[in-house]
């Protein structure tokens, strides 16, 4: 009889073991099937990798960090800039990779694909942001179908409410000048968007390409000449070197269109654009998913839709520009900062 009862008591002890592990696994893994690689943990070791240095892209991060606060996530984070160096971009990404980071984040096309490239064989999950065209530029298999090991957020550019603002401020423009980096996949994609729009809105397209910084004050000067207005984009490269464009343009008294509210502080008259904090806020919180458990897979890019339009009443009459009141009762001012 003793022997019998000590039988049953192991038994019912395996049997609470064998429970316990069970609730233990289910709430380490996220309560899903198809779960990603990523482990719970008290703190996460993040990597942020950022393309160039100007003000949408830093807003980018800043809302990143946000977007993570928001969800309760406990984070170590290393931000680490490529200046715009292709090869720094690479290095950094493999770097990330060899300290072992639970996530990375790649802001703008060029850091997002060294990013992947990097982090993919390790299964290290991806998290893109300020990425026009993520079908584009090999980081989504559709807008609804995510790739393995990465998923992110989209800035892709409201063409058509730029393109309604500029006609709504300059009714007598005819053409419309644009420069951008010819190796940039977003930039690219986005002018195809441009061609396809400017003639619904009675505007021509000139185009500048570059492949490098070196090689923008010369296509200015060849585009001022030839247009009645510049209307930026995300482009890298240019964003990076604005003040050349717009000392040039503002010589010419060409208005310059910025694409987001930071161009435009910084000297563009006005944008349609969206709020970069806004656009890193939502790439956090989709990485907050990604480290809480859910299969990355099964997350689909976003695009940030919503747009306001930001105006610079200094830049606008400095270069004799008056802005239609139509325009001002639902604008928001950003000028430059006094100068003291």
């Amino acid at each position: 009889m003793k022997n019998l009862k000590k039988i049953i008591a192991m038994g019912l002890t395996a049997a609470l073991c064998a429970v316990s592990l069970a609730g233990c696994g289910g709430t380490q893994n996220g309560g899903t099937d198809g779960a990603t690689d990523t482990k719970a943990k008290d703190t996460y070791k993040i990597g942020v990798l950022q393309y160039a240095d100007h003000p949408s892209l830093d807003n980018c991060r800043e809302g990143f960090k946000q977007g993570l606060d928001s969800e309760g996530i406990k984070y170590d984070i290393t931000e680490s800039s490529a200046k715009g160096d292709d090869s720094t971009n690479t290095q950094i990404a493999q770097q990330f990779v060899s300290q072992g980071m639970d996530l990375v984040c790649g802001i703008a096309t060029p850091s997002a694909q060294a990013c992947y490239n990097a982090a993919y064989e390790a299964k290290i999950p991806v998290i893109f942001n300020a990425v026009s065209d993520p079908v584009a530029a090999k980081l989504a298999e559709s807008d609804t179908q995510a790739m393995d090991g990465i998923t992110g957020v989209s800035d892709m550019l409201p063409v058509d409410e730029q393109l309604k603002l500029i006609r709504e401020m300059l009714p007598d423009a005819k053409k419309i000048g644009i420069l951008y980096t010819t190796s940039e996949a977003n930039s690219v994609s986005t002018i195809e968007r441009y061609k396809q729009k400017v003639g619904e809105y009675g505007f021509e397209l000139v185009e500048k390409g570059i492949t490098n910084a070196a090689e923008i004050p010369q296509a200015v000067d060849l585009l001022v000449s030839e247009v009645d207005c510049i209307s930026n984009m995300t482009d890298n490269t240019v964003v990076e070197n604005l003040p050349i464009l717009l000392e040039k343009a503002t010589a010419k008294n060409i208005p310059v269109f910025g694409s987001e509210e930071e161009q435009v502080g910084n000297g563009c008259i006005a944008s349609a654009g969206i709020d970069y904090i806004e656009l890193g806020k939502k790439a956090g919180v989709m990485a907050a998913r990604v480290l809480k458990g859910e299969d990355i897979k099964n997350i689909p890019y976003e695009t940030l839709t919503e747009s306001k339009i930001t105006i610079n009443t200094d830049a606008a009459e400095k270069i004799g520009v008056t802005i239609p009141q139509s325009i001002t009762d639902r604008a928001e001012v950003k000028n430059a900062p006094s100068e003291s």
